[in-house]
């Protein structure tokens, strides 16, 4: 088996383990994967940017935004802030755990900021009763905008982003999650009435868990990627991936370590294989923030670095959507509006900038991923 990929070689098999590939023959004849299957097996999705996150979980299940949007609507799927202080999509049974892992560290690191808004522990303790309260007469869900008139309503004040850290202290602490769709966004409803068969893990069996399951769906990737995203300690990484090593395989590209899982590595073939590795024609539009960009902190196999400044302008954290060629972003696309969109829209919908020029085949398969998104919104 090859031990040396190249860095392009890397992104196509990224594009493989996170299922965003249609099926590899070897599976074929496995059940195409369902919302919760595509959650479940990248953990934590990024999920600020919601319709995006539905697109990101359409785009790897072939579900339409309906079929998703209904995950959520049965108690599967919820949105909360597992991870690095932004909202990430969970497969409900799996928040409690992944919290158990992250909170503490989370709290830590927002401790200055809310002393400096003002978030005493008397203050979280009234909010608490107030949402809880508030969800009681309301039928069990209730808005981001009731929640911030109740909170006024009794003396805490939530301009300055202070109602925004009381709500993300109450998902941390798991009084609230966001459940069921409400229009474009969802409702706030109690985690303890709303998931009900959350999972508990052990601390090591959680570490375990977490890292197993980051390699296999996001490997390629280094243990460097894999604290960026978890935010984890560097003793609890270790004891995470020391726990399941036996399990993965590692390949080595530019003098750097990279574990995956054995499925994704066999990919590469051996020395006699002359099975091209899939990906290298694919055309696929991504949203922004989706986890194929921001699950590792080194994105240069992806994402060239006189790219970046046009998917991030300004650095500013806001990711573009991006039109990825062979598993490198060659541009950005937006959806069209208006009639000056018109004349450049592809399926009536999509309309996208190029970095780099696309081949006759690569706008063929432009034009069939922006089909694909059309159907997405309206099957």
């Amino acid at each position: 088996m090859a031990h040396n990929p190249t860095p392009a070689t890397i992104a196509r098999l990224r594009l493989a383990a996170q299922g965003i590939l249609p099926a590899l023959p070897a599976t074929s004849t496995s059940p195409s994967p369902g919302p919760v299957d595509v959650v479940r097996s990248l953990t934590a999705l990024q999920g600020q940017d919601f319709p995006g996150a539905l697109w990101s979980i359409g785009l790897r299940s072939g579900s339409t935004r309906t079929a998703v949007e209904a995950a959520f609507n049965r108690g599967e799927l919820v949105r909360s802030n597992p991870l690095r202080g932004t909202l990430h999509v969970t497969v409900a049974e799996d928040l409690g755990w992944v919290l158990s892992l992250t909170a503490e560290r989370m709290l830590q690191g927002q401790a200055t900021r809310h002393r400096q808004l003002g978030i005493s522990t008397a203050d979280l303790a009234q909010v608490r009763t107030i949402s809880l309260a508030l969800l009681e007469q309301s039928g069990g869900r209730t808005t981001r905008e009731a929640l911030f008139a109740a909170f006024e309503l009794a003396g805490q004040g939530t301009k300055a982003q202070r109602g925004y850290h009381f709500l993300f202290l109450l998902c941390l602490e798991q009084t609230l999650v966001q459940g069921p769709m409400n229009g474009n966004n969802q409702f706030y409803v109690s985690s303890q009435e709303w998931i009900k068969n959350p999972r508990t893990l052990d601390r090591p069996d959680a570490l375990a868990e977490l890292a197993l399951r980051y390699f296999r769906s996001h490997g390629p990737a280094t243990v460097q990627d894999f604290q960026w995203w978890s935010k984890l300690t560097r003793k609890d990484i270790r004891a995470g991936l020391d726990a399941v090593k036996g399990q993965l395989e590692t390949v080595e590209c530019n003098g750097t370590q990279y574990w995956l899982a054995p499925e994704t590595a066999a990919l590469l073939g051996g020395p006699e294989d002359k099975k091209a590795l899939p990906g290298a024609r694919s055309v696929l539009l991504l949203p922004g923030f989706d986890e194929y960009l921001l699950g590792y902190t080194d994105r240069s196999a992806a994402l060239a670095p006189e790219h970046a400044p046009l998917t991030v302008p300004g650095n500013n954290g806001m990711f573009k959507a991006t039109v990825v060629a062979g598993g490198r972003v060659a541009g950005t696309w937006r959806k069209a509006q208006g009639t000056a969109d018109c004349e450049r829209q592809l399926a009536g919908v999509v309309l996208p900038e190029f970095f780099t020029e696309l081949g006759p085949n690569q706008h063929k398969a432009l034009d069939k991923a922006a089909k694909a998104y059309a159907k997405f919104l309206n099957p």
